[in-house]
């Protein structure tokens, strides 16, 4: 036993030590490099890539620290500068594109130029008629105006099928012009809500309680991840415009040399102009490219950036949580460590061994529920609402914990001045046995069978709950109970005198019971309070009943419950004595 204590105290000291060395390595600080370092760097290019800036907004509206704020406002500006760089760079390739019209837009084309023919005659008409009827005399007035009504609802229609063939041609791809509009208006919208997103920064949630800690490590665990993901696409970017922007620079030194190579004359002038002209066009998408590939490196230095300060965070987290359990650990140390004292403490004073025993639970319990309770506080930490809470929790575990709520009081109960202790002879429930344990819930007892044979174990040991103290009853015979009646019959043979044997049973019954009587009236007397009951006489007798077979001496005395045993047997030894080899019966009343 000594060994598994020594091995426990042993293990939560090593603990505490684990415990002390995490909170050590994660209590160290590293602050974070405020700027970015600017790094070689691209990715392809399509029509006004918005990844960056989706990413940068997403990661900004989620909880931001003080300490996060630089890095927020910084991936939001690098971003929303991405999205202007592809969006000058769409625009360009948009407007130096000449692709060839399919059949379909061709179609579509001839049918918007009649249509527009048509409205432009129509408003014209509708032109002509408004200024008619304004110079027209009263006659003519009304006819003209039917006319111009008509002039105009025909240049509505006209006009939807405007609308109609140039969006047809627009789908078709046959208009860059309407793409360029689409493309400008998709970046105004783009610009305006990246301009109404601003960095909102929130106290770091440092809430007492384990539990909390989890959560918010959890969550700084999820906002690092979405960090990482963020850094992971600014690199991939920054790579594929950097191999694109390879790709256009070989491509130009091949133009280069075929250009230096070939003959210039008047033909080829026009082809010379044209290269001329593609090469600055790539020149300028080169240089396009170089940016967005510094940017998304200054990007990607953001969100390392902001990774290093989540970090720390995180650290800070582990370490207040870390603290907390060892925190708990020295809770349950102390516990262990007070208990143990409080046991020797109590075993070297010379005090009455039941109320030693008394003590040592009451404190053993009382140190138990208090480093529960600290544990419970370390753990979910202090609630918010403290009234709300109790009420709330006092409610749910009187429904639930009923059994238990009510043992648990009946222990109270049991301890007191009129309670059990162990080693103490009881009745419970019918049931009588010494007890052997008394906890916080139960009450073992070691079965010894009725009253009568008290003395005498089954082996059967019984477990109750202590509710029976409040909702039951239960007889102590160790206690302010512990004296009894006790009744012993004697068989006297026919022919023999059976007055000696009475006399002499007399005597040894008043000798020995004398103060049991005496403490027995006391304490029954003082327990009645109506004086109309008749006094109460704990004084013995001796009664002669006759049989078939001679006569029956029945005794009847109180006597202490640990001592009935041993005056029985005095009483049968004198009869033994007495009476010879004659045969000897006895029973017990009940």
């Amino acid at each position: 036993m000594k060994l598994q204590h020594h091995g426990l105290t042993l293990l939560l000291v090593a603990g505490l030590v684990v415990v002390g060395y995490g909170v050590y390595r994660t209590g160290r600080s590293d602050r974070p490099a405020a700027g970015a370092t600017r790094r070689a760097g691209v990715d392809r290019s399509v029509n006004v890539d918005q990844s960056s800036l989706i990413t940068a907004e997403r990661l900004v509206r989620l909880p931001t620290t003080e300490d996060e704020r630089q890095f927020a406002e910084d991936a939001l500006r690098f971003a929303d500068q991405e999205m202007d760089l592809a969006f000058a760079q769409a625009v360009r390739q948009t407007a130096n594109q000449q692709r060839p019209l399919s059949a379909e837009a061709k179609e579509i084309e001839t049918k918007l130029q009649q249509a527009q023919r048509a409205l432009a005659t129509d408003q014209t008409q509708v032109t002509a008629l408004t200024a008619a009827v304004a110079k027209a005399s009263p006659t003519d007035a009304l006819s003209l105006a039917d006319r111009l009504n008509l002039a105009k609802a025909q240049a509505a229609l006209d006009q939807d099928e405007v609308d109609d063939a140039r969006a047809d041609l627009q789908r078709a791809g046959g208009d860059p012009q309407g793409r360029m509009e689409e493309m400008i208006a998709r970046h105004d919208a783009a610009s305006r809500s990246s301009d109404s997103i601003h960095v909102t920064v929130t106290k770091a949630d440092d809430a007492p309680g384990l539990i909390h800690r989890f959560q918010a490590l959890q969550a700084l665990y999820d906002k690092e991840s979405q960090v990482k993901d963020a850094k992971a696409q600014a690199d991939s970017l920054a790579d594929a415009f950097k191999r694109r922007h390879d790709r256009l620079e070989q491509r130009a030194a091949a133009r280069l040399r075929d250009t230096a190579l070939a003959k210039l004359s008047h033909d080829s002038a026009a082809a010379l102009l044209a290269s001329t002209q593609r090469r600055a066009l790539d020149e300028k998408t080169r240089s396009t490219l170089d940016q967005r590939t510094d940017n998304q490196h200054r990007l990607s230095d953001v969100y390392a950036g902001w990774l290093t300060v989540l970090a720390g965070q995180e650290r800070g987290v582990i370490n207040r949580a870390l603290r907390g359990l060892a925190a708990i650990i020295v809770v349950v140390l102390i516990g262990i460590l007070l208990m143990r004292w409080l046991e020797r403490v109590l075993g070297a004073r010379s005090m009455d061994r039941r109320r030693t025993q008394t003590l040592y639970m009451v404190s053993r319990v009382s140190v138990q529920v208090l480093c529960a309770l600290l544990i419970l506080l370390v753990i979910f930490g202090p609630p918010n609402n403290l009234g709300t809470f109790l009420g709330l929790a006092g409610a749910g575990l009187t429904v639930a914990l009923k059994d238990f709520i009510v043992g648990f009081l009946g222990w109270f109960v049991l301890m007191g001045k009129n309670g059990i202790r162990i080693g103490d002879l009881v009745e419970v429930n019918g049931v009588t046995g010494e007890v052997v344990e008394l906890g916080m819930f139960y009450t073992e007892l070691l079965e010894t069978g009725g009253w009568s044979d008290a003395g005498q174990p089954t082996g059967r040991r019984v477990t109750f709950n202590n509710s029976f103290a409040i909702e039951g009853h239960y007889f102590n015979f160790s206690t302010s109970g512990r004296w009894l009646w006790d009744e012993v019959r004697i068989v006297v043979p026919g022919g023999q005198n059976p007055y000696p044997l009475v006399e002499a049973m007399r005597k040894e019954i008043e000798e020995s019971t004398a103060e049991h009587a005496r403490e027995a009236e006391a304490q029954w007397s003082a327990s009645r309070r109506s004086p109309r009951f008749s006094p109460v006489s704990a004084a013995p007798s001796i009664n002669l009943r006759p049989t078939p077979g001679g006569v029956e001496i029945v005794a009847r005395y109180v006597t202490h419950v640990g001592e009935r045993e041993l005056l029985r047997a005095r009483i049968y030894h004198l009869a033994v004595e007495m009476l010879g080899v004659a045969p000897v019966t006895a029973g017990d009343a009940h």
